[in-house]
């Protein structure tokens, strides 16, 4: 017993010091000096946010940036990265063949307001966390009333719910329609339009026997799923219009999360099942699981402190 709560505290402990090297790159239409500077080298938190790095980046490119006020936002590819996922996440979603150090610029001018919603810096990372938590409390206590004052006991007993059997995940789904041998044959997101959004909780199941990562994904995508053997990957096709996308909305808005947590019973449309689709790909904090691991061991280990279980999963689905 002893020797099990010590490997789970390990894994935790992984979990909350896991970083990622970041090499940030200034944008060059705001280089106004010459040479221009080179990039600022940051180990990100895993489950931190990339606005809370703001304080180490601008000191590195504060003099050479043009005059005006500051509207900082990152990229990757050309693609602007959603400030309110974790950086984990955003790695683990959009870098198939993982990049280290992971190469991505910030901007300080021409925020793109069509397409990430605003931030103010860290006082907007914090009211998206506290909503993520009354979220997930609403999951699996039926309220979030009292995620505001918590006392450690109130944490204790949040923690035992999610252990107990209700567990909030939120899933990010990338459909390719081309086939792919090598992670490095993957082509580029290039438009948050190609990442659908599921957000549900999860009932852990123990019917006499294990409730696996398989189960908990078949709960979550049944549309994806035929019914064959826990050791076939092959899913049935889905049509991911009918998938939530990444929401838009002002995630600083406590009346929007109070709906959103709600609703989260509710985002299980039916889906058009054409053909047969295939999971390429599942990530969880950095971790490729195989299907059959037990769900609850990524629960006690691996859960946000958000208390939401964030998977990335990469789908081939047919054109």
């Amino acid at each position: 017993m002893r020797k099990a709560l010590q490997k789970r505290m390990e894994a935790q402990k992984y979990v909350w010091e896991g970083a990622i090297p970041l090499q940030i790159h200034l944008h060059e239409s705001q280089v106004t000096t010459l040479p221009p500077p080179p990039p600022a080298l940051i180990l990100a938190p895993r489950i931190g946010y990339l606005p809370l790095l703001v304080p180490l980046i601008k000191p590195h490119f504060r003099s050479t940036l043009p005059p005006g006020v500051d509207t900082i936002w990152f990229e990757y590819r050309g693609l602007p990265l959603k400030w309110y996922i974790p950086t984990g996440v955003l790695f683990d979603l959009l870098c198939a063949e993982p990049e280290r150090p992971w190469n991505i610029t910030v901007h300080f001018r021409g925020y793109p307001g069509n397409v990430l919603i605003p931030c103010d810096g860290e006082d907007s990372v914090k009211w998206s966390f506290i909503n993520s938590l009354k979220e997930a409390a609403y999951i699996i206590n039926g309220n979030c009333k009292n995620v505001m004052n918590m006392s450690q006991s109130d944490q204790l007993e949040l923690w035992h719910s999610v252990m107990n059997g209700r567990v909030p995940v939120r899933l990010y789904v990338w459909g390719l329609s081309e086939d792919f041998d090598d992670l490095e044959d993957i082509s580029q997101v290039d438009s948050w339009e190609k990442i659908s959004y599921v957000n549900r909780p999860v009932e852990i199941h123990k019917e006499g026997k294990c409730f696996t990562l398989h189960d908990a994904m078949k709960n979550l995508l049944p549309e994806f799923f035929s019914d064959e053997s826990l050791s076939d990957s092959k899913l049935a096709g889905v049509d991911f219009e009918d998938v939530q996308k990444i929401p838009s909305e002002d995630v600083s808005s406590n009346k929007v999360v109070e709906d959103r947590g709600q609703n989260a019973y509710e985002h299980r449309e039916a889906c058009y099942i054409s053909s047969s689709a295939e999971i390429k790909l599942i990530r969880i904090q950095g971790i490729e699981p195989k299907l059959e691991i037990p769900f609850s061991w990524l629960v006690n280990n691996l859960l946000n402190p958000d208390h939401f279980l964030h998977i990335c999963v990469c789908v081939k689905v047919p054109q």
